[in-house]
């Protein structure tokens, strides 16, 4: 049987290309989107890099409760243990503490935090009965440098590096490796519209094969924090 790789997230961005990455590498897949359209194309994507693996999804907003919950009911009907977690899903709005729009942050921790702790807790009970399993949350450089247009993002950020630190002294002793992902500027949707060279960001590919080579290596080693940036520098 297949490993299986549980993705939130999975059909834009960093999220595709570790969907991606982990189906051409032989896994089964669980993802989520909030769009049915999305989730049939990379349907469609996988079953042409790998005929020989299977994809489960559900569609899905994770930054409610109620999305976060249809997820883990899809994952509980699988009647199998994920082999990998990532958490992915996030979303990042514009703005400043003290003029964003009321309920960016409310909205910014569902989604970038709350999704990663809700999604943890439903998948890890199994992860320790096996002994066996690997973490990921995708952070940012946010986590760890506030950006002046962040506002609420940062926050967010700051919280799933904070909460990542914590799952991975909870889970050292159950053999469950926790890594915290903290990549820099990444051509996704959320630079639409920005008058930059792609040659300025990295390749969202490049984190997922960062991803796939962490997760290569043996149960003896983890990669706590994997910080990625652009070659020339934040933007």
């Amino acid at each position: 049987m297949n490993k299986l790789a549980v993705i939130t997230g999975g059909t834009k961005g960093i999220g595709k290309a570790l969907v991606e990455k982990f189906a051409s590498e032989g896994f089964d897949i669980l993802t989520c989107s909030r769009k049915e359209a999305d989730l049939e194309s990379l349907k469609s994507t996988i079953y042409k890099l790998n005929k020989n693996v299977a994809v489960s999804t559900c569609v899905a907003d994770l930054s409610a409760k109620s999305g976060r919950d249809a997820l883990l009911k899809n994952y509980a009907s699988l009647n199998r243990t994920a082999d990998v977690l990532i958490n992915n899903a996030g979303v990042f709005v514009l703005g400043q503490i003290h003029n964003e729009p009321e309920g960016v942050l409310e909205n910014q921790i569902q989604t970038n935090l709350m999704s990663a702790y809700d999604i943890s807790r439903g998948v890890v009970p199994g992860m320790i009965a096996k002994k066996k399993g690997t973490i990921f949350n995708i952070c940012s450089t946010a986590s760890i440098i506030p950006y002046v247009t962040g506002g609420s993002y940062c926050i967010s950020k700051f919280a799933l590096l904070g909460m990542t630190k914590v799952l991975r002294e909870e889970m050292k002793e159950h053999n469950i490796r926790v890594t915290a992902v903290l990549p820099g500027a990444t051509l996704t949707a959320s630079w639409e519209g920005v008058d930059l060279p792609q040659e300025r960001f990295m390749k969202p590919e490049d984190i997922a094969n960062s991803i796939y080579g962490i997760y290569s290596l043996s149960d003896q080693t983890v990669v706590e924090e994997l910080l990625l940036r652009p070659q020339l520098g934040d933007i």
